[in-house]
C-alpha cells in the first residue's frame, strides 16, 4: 500500500516531465530555414561568396513557434583549417520577417562581428576543397540586448534558456 502511495505521485511527475519535455522536443523541430538559391545540401552559388559580390543570399524562416519575440541566425564553417570559423550573426530580427532578401539586413535587425572582424555577412572563401556552411536560425523569447560589438560567443550566451526552436540549412561551396 505504501509502494502505490509513493508510485502514483512519481509516476504523475514522470508524465508531466514527458509531456513538457515532448512539447519542447516538437518546438525545436518547428522552425524552418531555406533559400531560393539552393537546396539544403546544395552548392551556394558564386555571387553569395568572395569569388562573386559575396553578399547574403536570400533566406526564408517559417515555421516560429507560439511566443517567438526575436529570431537570431549564425552561418559558419565547421570545415575550415582553425576551426569553426564565423561568416554572420545576426539577431533581433523581427519574427514577423518571412525573408531575409538577398544583400540585405532586415530593418531593426542587429549584425554582430564574424571572423573576418567585421559586421556584416562574409561569403564562403574556403582555401581548399569543399566545405559546409551551416545558416543556423533560433526562434527566441525574448529580445537581446547584447553589444553589437558581440561574438558568436557571445551570441550563444545571450540565447541560453531563451531558444524556443532552430533549424538549420546547409550549402556547400569549393572554389574553382
Amino acid at each position: 500500500m505504501g509502494y502505490r502511495l509513493i508510485a502514483i505521485p512519481f509516476m504523475a511527475i514522470v508524465l508531466l516531465f514527458s509531456a513538457s519535455l515532448s512539447k519542447e522536443v516538437s518546438a525545436m523541430a518547428a522552425i524552418q530555414i531555406t533559400s531560393p538559391a539552393f537546396q539544403n545540401n546544395g552548392t551556394i552559388p558564386g555571387q553569395y561568396t568572395c569569388d562573386g559580390k559575396d553578399m547574403n543570399p536570400p533566406l526564408v524562416i517559417g515555421n516560429c513557434p507560439q511566443g517567438t519575440k526575436s529570431i537570431a541566425l549564425i552561418c559558419d564553417d565547421p570545415d575550415a583549417p582553425v576551426g569553426i570559423w564565423v561568416h554572420w550573426v545576426i539577431w533581433n530580427i523581427d519574427p514577423g520577417v518571412k525573408e531575409i532578401k538577398e544583400n540585405a539586413v532586415p530593418q531593426g535587425a542587429v549584425e554582430g562581428i564574424n571572423d573576418f572582424r567585421k559586421h556584416r555577412y562574409g561569403g564562403p572563401c574556403p582555401p581548399s576543397g569543399t566545405h559546409r556552411y551551416f545558416f543556423k536560425v533560433y526562434a527566441l523569447d525574448t529580445m537581446l540586448n547584447i553589444s553589437p560589438n558581440s561574438t558568436k560567443a557571445d551570441l550563444e550566451k545571450a540565447m541560453k534558456g531563451h531558444i524556443l526552436a532552430e533549424g538549420q540549412l546547409v550549402g556547400l561551396y569549393k572554389r574553382g
